[in-house]
């Protein structure tokens, strides 16, 4: 029963999962934290964190976490099979569609909206993995503000901007006991 649970739960977040990495995630959290309670808040967060650092699909990483916590490699297979199937099965169908109705102003229209709902989204995403206390010290602002620039207004790699801030969190982190 709990396979077919994981199954459905990862199935559900494939086939919402619209808009990219971060988009989903209130949709994981839903489903593995409110519902099923198969991760704790906190440990959905750690989670986050942890899978941020690793390369690959977000979804990927929560439906192999989730998976094998709840039911060992069955659960694992099972919730990455959830997760892999609905986007598959909607990409070919929407494919099909989009090559003969892409010019519709509606269909223009949806894409435009949806955008806007994605990025409704993430911002509501970032605000929840991180502390208001840590933006508004100097160092986190300035952490905040350099990394956004470079992402932003330069060709350096994510990565490296991900990179560069671990080794200076951990070089200049503040001394706890």
């Amino acid at each position: 029963m709990v396979l077919i649970k994981l199954f459905l739960a990862f199935l559900k977040i494939g086939l919402f999962a619209i808009g990219g990495a971060y988009s989903f995630l209130p949709l994981i959290e839903r489903e593995v934290v409110e519902r099923h309670h198969w991760l704790t808040n906190e440990e959905f967060l750690d989670i986050l964190g942890a899978v941020n650092v690793l390369p690959g699909a977000i979804s990927i990483k929560f439906a192999t976490y989730t998976g094998y916590k709840i039911a060992g490699i069955p659960g694992l297979l099972v919730a990455n099979l959830g997760n892999f199937l609905g986007p598959a099965v909607l990409v070919i169908f929407a494919c099909i569609l989009y090559t003969r109705y892409k010019n519709l102003s509606a269909v223009k229209g949806a894409f435009d909206t949806i955008q806007l709902a994605v990025f409704a989204m993430i911002v509501a995403v970032a605000f929840r993995l991180i502390s208001l206390n840590q933006v508004l010290h100097l160092r986190g602002l300035l952490i905040v503000v350099v990394s956004f620039f470079l992402f932003f207004h330069t060709k350096i790699h994510p990565a490296f901007v991900i990179i560069t801030a671990g080794i200076f969190g951990a070089l200049f982190s503040p001394q706890t006991q």
